[in-house]
């Protein structure tokens, strides 16, 4: 569908892609990763050609409909949440012209068994349905459904976007996007501003979606839930792993140690033939042999390695002095702002060395009790810090509160005391500043790069209580997993605000969840409280709450029965995909049977291995891997079939 032919781009000195070469698939689920600063955004950027390469062939068929999000967005104000996003559907009448330009050229054709006649049924089918939901009333029913689903409430859909912040308004965009029913979508961050409800939305959205997703993310469970294939871009090259994000990790981590052995061979070899050539540089006998050396030096692709410092993860917080055995309490307190109640007579204890997460959808007054225990805002009701308790806050514009005028290592070092002094740079390094970044003004970083910086101060100080309000939302993984080990190993207590599972999975062994201006309290992981919510989708969300947008569903016209030749349009899809089924079926018994011989050779002793039984073994295991995940696309996509097939005789 979209192919990179040998794709250079040049930033000053640094390459950014050099000759990459890939081509996304029709259906594909791709996780695009790499260090920050690798090139990741800009590739989305290319492909919608808001970037062009130096050199090298883009393709990207002009009858394709490709939907960008980007990471910031420039949103217009003029029309309120629902109107806005129903702008989504304005594009029926170049619907309506596609649909005449494909049915022109099918009646031009008598191929009909060929898999371009049905691939061009298919593609006429899908856009004939999508015009329907367009011209049909269930057009506003879906776009409700959909903002309901990125947390929106009823009473929002009316209200004029001007009055949302600029994560609200990323939602509408991300609902429009969802809406225009793409044939690939790109998201660049697209849970930045989504709650951990909206975000298992958009999860399930994406996996039962008919079209492809490129999507760059630093949440690992979204990334597992959503992906089947990583790309990573490293060093201005791509590497292609048929696997979602976990799977990369390990398989990444053992293409890493064989390059490493490489490298070290290479740079041993290097290492010896310089050492020939400046000893017989000189000596007439071995003049042929010199130059041929050194030719042979020059000729040589030397092996790049890309750094992968992990010197500064086993950085901790200082010790926590020790606080009353109630860190934080609360008795009937109550937030309003104006008529608007937020919170209402809540009880709560937060005792020494507890680990709490607050859970629950956006809006509903995570952040405000966060700002209350921290005594920024004024409540009724009591909330009282314990004995002794010294408190650390990271809040969502935290670096709004840094001295602008000093530099990113000045705003360290006044904090750090002790042993901690000596590795300063090691902690910069891990989130994400080093080389000339550490004296750079706090006034020209960027906004992710502030917030980064508060975090790392942060860990410097020796609080006892600390109160984290979002605080993964601009690191990358690398960063995450050294905030998470240092609060793992932190001595003290802890508050935290945060929609990502990963981060609070084995971080908290308490969950409160906030809803209807109560907070509810669960004990366990962020996995047990969700399996016991069974959050899946936004029916269940919304379930018992008599929300109109079930009956207004409810209540959309069905769609006409198919005609004679559409439906041996569908049978001719399904007895294709059928056919493809029972061929990946067969294939497996063969690779199955295959890794059984070997395993019982393995279990007789190594007496008789050949050196490349291994690499044959590993193969085979990495093929069935590859089997198995074609084999579940392809049944989810017969099942669909056989489903819409049933839905429309």
């Amino acid at each position: 569908m979209i192919s990179f032919g040998q794709v250079n781009l040049q930033y000053g000195e640094r390459k950014l892609f050099d000759n990459i070469s890939f081509q996304v698939n029709a259906r594909d689920r791709i996780g695009l990763v790499g260090k920050n600063g690798a090139g990741k955004s800009t590739l989305l950027k290319v492909i919608v050609g808001l970037v062009r390469c130096e050199s090298g062939e883009i393709t990207v068929p002009g009858d394709i409909n490709v939907a960008y999000l980007p990471q910031e967005l420039v949103c217009m104000d003029t029309r309120n949440v629902l109107d806005e996003t129903l702008t989504a559907f304005s594009d029926m009448q170049h619907l309506e012209r596609e649909i005449s330009h494909l049915n022109e050229e099918m009646a031009s054709r008598t191929d009909y068994e060929s898999d371009q006649y049905m691939e061009l049924a298919v593609m006429i089918a899908e856009k004939n349905e999508r015009l329907q939901m367009i011209n049909s009333a269930s057009a506003e029913a879906t776009a409700i459904k959909t903002l309901l689903g990125l947390g929106f409430r009823e009473s929002d859909l009316k209200r004029p976007t001007k009055e949302f912040s600029g994560g609200w308004r990323m939602r509408i965009e991300l609902a429009k996007i969802l809406l225009q029913s793409p044939d690939i979508f790109l998201l660049d961050e697209p849970t930045n501003h989504l709650d951990i409800e909206s975000i298992q939305w958009l999860e399930n959205f994406l996996s039962q979606y008919h079209g492809a997703v490129i999507l760059i993310s630093h949440d690992r469970a979204f990334l597992d839930k959503v992906t089947n294939r990583t790309l990573e871009i490293t060093l201005g090259k791509i590497h292609d792993y048929a696997v979602s994000y976990s799977r990369y990790v390990v398989l990444r981590d053992e293409r890493r140690e064989q390059q490493l052995a490489a490298y070290r061979n290479q740079q041993k070899q290097i290492e010896d033939t310089k050492e020939f050539i400046e000893r017989f540089r000189y000596k007439a006998t071995k003049a042929v042999q010199v130059q041929s050396r050194i030719r042979q030096l020059e000729k040589m692709e030397v092996i790049e390695i890309e750094e992968e410092d992990k010197a500064s993860l086993n950085i901790k917080f200082p010790p926590a002095p020790r606080s009353g055995t109630i860190a934080v309490k609360l008795r009937e307190l109550s937030k309003r702002y104006g008529a608007h109640l937020v919170l209402d007579r809540l009880e709560l204890n937060v005792e020494r060395g507890e680990k709490v997460a607050f859970v629950g959808r956006n809006g509903e007054g995570k952040t405000t009790l966060s700002r209350i225990i921290v005594g920024e805002l004024d409540h009724e009701g009591e909330c009282s810090l314990g004995h002794n308790v010294n408190l650390g806050y990271y809040a969502q514009n935290q670096d709004e509160l840094l001295s602008q005028d000093m530099t990113v290592f000045q705003t360290i070092d006044r904090v750090a005391v002790g042993d901690i002094r000596t590795k300063i740079r090691d902690i910069l390094g891990a989130f994400l500043f080093s080389g000339e970044d550490v004296d750079k003004k706090v006034k020209v970083l960027s906004g992710g790069e502030k917030s980064r910086l508060a975090l790392a101060r942060l860990l410097l100080e020796p609080y006892n209580l600390l109160v984290l309000d979002e605080p993964t939302n601009h690191l990358d993984m690398r960063s995450k997993d050294l905030l998470k080990q240092a609060l793992k190993k932190y001595d003290g207590t802890l508050i935290v605000v945060s929609h990502d599972r990963e981060f609070l999975d084995g971080l908290t062994d308490k969950i409160y969840e906030f809803r209807d201006h109560r907070i509810k309290e669960f004990r366990g992981g962020i996995y047990d409280f969700l399996e016991k919510r069974k959050l899946q989708n936004l029916e269940q969300l919304n379930a018992g709450l008599g929300s109109p947008v079930r009956n207004l569903a409810e209540k959309a016209p069905s769609q006409q029965k198919i005609s004679y030749q559409e439906r041996k349009e569908f049978d001719r899809e399904i007895r294709k995909t059928s056919n493809q089924v029972e061929k990946l079926e067969a294939e497996m018994d063969e690779v199955e049977k295959s890794i059984k011989s070997m395993d019982a050779q393995l279990a007789e002793g190594a007496q008789g291995i050949d050196p490349e039984f291994f690499g044959r073994y590993e193969e085979l295991k990495k093929r069935q891997d590859s089997i198995m995940m074609q084999w579940e696309r392809l049944q989810y996509e017969l099942d669909i079939l056989n489903d819409k097939r049933n839905s429309v005789i």
